[in-house]
C-alpha cells in the first residue's frame, strides 16, 4: 500500500510544487502571420489550429511544427473596420458541435455606424478548410461610441452557452458610465444561448441569467463593472471563468468571473478607488493586480491543464501585452498561494490559446505563434 501511495504522489502534481520558469518555442518555425491575436482549435479531431489576423482573416493549419503553409479559412477584411488600433477581427470560437454542424462565431468591428458584430458562419459543405462567406448570420450588434476598448473574447462555457466580453465603449475613464449601467451591454460579460430552437431568433437569454426580469437591466448580462476584458477562458477542470481586465492609468487586474458579479469599474480600478461614488452593490475584488511598474495592458490567459509539463498543472498563466512579461499564479480555496514572473521576453503578447490537449499557445505581434514549455 505504501508503494502504491508513492506512485500516486509521483504522478499527481501537488499544490506545493513551485511554479516553474517557462520559455516560448516557435510552434510553426516556417510560418508567420500579420498581427495574430487569437488562436483556437475546432475540437473536431482534425489536427488543425486556426489563427486570427486582426485585419479580418482566419487561417487554418496543421498542428505540426513542420507545417510549411496555412490555408485561408475566412476573409472578411472588406467588412472589418480597422481604423483604430483596437479594431478589427477580434475573436473566434467554434461551436461545441462544430464537427457535425460546422458553425463558428466571430466578433469584429464594423462601420456605419461604428459597432461590434457577433456573427455565426458555417464551414463550406465541399471544403472543410474553407468557410462559406455567404453563410454569415448576425447574432448581435452593439454600437460603439469610440474606437478603443472593444475587448472581445468569444467562448463557449461548459454549460453550452456562448460568453462574450465587451469593453466599456472606449475613450478614457468610461465617460458614459457604461460599466455600472445594467441597461447597456457595454462593460459587461454576456451569456447567451445561440441554440434557441427556432430559425427566427439569433439567440435567446438563458432564464437563469442574473438580471433576467430586473427592471431596466439587459438580461444578456452575466457580470459587469468591467473596463476592457482582453481575453478570458474557462478552466477545463473546474469550470471557473478567468478574465484579464485592462486598467486605466494605474492597475491591471485578473478576475474570477461569477454570476451577477460587479467588478467595480468605473468606481474602482482594480481594488483601488477611481471615482469615489457611494454604492450599495458589493464589488468583487481582483484575484491579483499589478501596477504600472510591472506593465501597461494585461492579456488574460489559461489555467494549464495539459499533460506535458506536470509542474505547471493548475497554474494560471497571463501576460502584459506591452512588456511581454508572463506571470503564473496558483489559486486555491479563494487565495493566491503563489505568484511569480515566469518569463521576461520582448514581444507583444496579444493572446493565449489552447490546443486540443490543453497545451498552451501564445500569439505575438512579431507574427509568430509560440508554445509554452517549462525550463527544467
Amino acid at each position: 500500500m505504501k508503494a502504491l501511495m508513492l506512485i500516486i504522489l509521483a504522478l499527481t502534481p501537488t499544490a506545493e510544487a513551485a511554479i516553474p520558469k517557462v520559455r516560448l518555442i516557435p510552434a510553426f518555425p516556417n510560418l508567420t502571420f500579420d498581427r495574430p491575436l487569437c488562436i483556437a482549435h475546432a475540437n473536431d479531431e482534425s489536427g488543425r489550429l486556426f489563427v486570427v489576423e486582426q485585419a479580418g482573416r482566419i487561417h487554418s493549419l496543421s498542428d505540426e511544427p513542420a507545417a510549411k503553409h496555412s490555408v485561408l479559412f475566412l476573409d472578411i477584411t472588406k467588412k472589418a473596420r480597422t481604423e483604430h488600433n483596437e479594431e478589427g477581427l477580434l475573436a473566434l470560437a467554434f461551436h461545441p458541435k462544430y464537427k457535425s454542424n460546422g458553425f463558428f462565431y466571430v466578433y469584429y468591428s464594423a462601420s456605419n455606424p461604428r459597432r461590434g458584430v457577433l456573427s455565426r458562419f458555417q464551414v463550406s459543405r465541399n471544403d472543410r478548410n474553407a468557410a462559406d462567406p455567404s453563410s454569415e448570420r448576425v447574432v448581435l450588434e452593439v454600437e460603439q461610441p469610440y474606437g478603443n476598448h472593444n475587448g472581445a473574447t468569444v467562448i463557449f462555457g461548459p454549460d453550452g452557452y456562448l460568453y462574450l466580453s465587451l469593453g466599456d465603449g472606449g475613450s478614457a475613464g468610461d465617460p458614459h458610465g457604461h460599466g455600472q449601467n445594467l441597461g447597456t451591454l457595454l462593460g459587461s460579460i454576456l451569456r447567451i444561448d445561440v441554440n434557441p430552437g427556432d430559425t427566427i431568433r439569433p439567440y435567446s437569454i438563458p432564464p437563469n441569467n442574473p438580471f433576467v426580469g430586473v427592471d431596466g437591466a439587459r438580461g444578456e448580462i452575466w457580470a459587469y463593472g468591467l473596463r476592457n476584458v482582453w481575453r478570458m477562458s474557462f478552466d477545463r477542470l473546474t469550470g471557473d471563468l478567468w478574465a484579464g481586465d485592462v486598467g486605466q492609468d494605474k492597475w491591471e487586474e485578473i478576475d474570477l468571473i461569477i454570476r451577477g458579479g460587479n467588478y467595480g469599474w468605473n468606481i474602482r480600478e482594480g481594488a483601488h478607488s477611481y471615482r469615489p461614488v457611494p454604492t450599495h452593490t458589493k464589488l468583487i475584488d481582483p484575484v491579483i493586480e499589478y501596477g504600472r511598474e510591472a506593465g501597461v495592458s494585461v492579456t488574460g490567459g489559461y489555467v494549464y491543464r495539459g499533460t506535458r509539463f506536470p509542474k505547471l498543472q493548475g497554474v494560471y498563466l497571463y501576460a502584459d501585452y506591452v512588456t511581454g512579461t508572463i506571470w503564473g499564479l496558483r489559486y486555491e480555496n479563494g487565495l493566491v498561494t503563489e505568484s511569480k514572473v515566469i518569463l521576461e521576453q520582448p514581444n507583444n503578447i496579444s493572446s493565449f490559446g489552447e490546443d486540443l490537449n490543453g497545451e498552451i499557445l501564445v500569439t505575438c505581434f512579431d507574427g509568430r505563434v509560440y508554445r509554452v514549455q517549462t525550463i527544467e
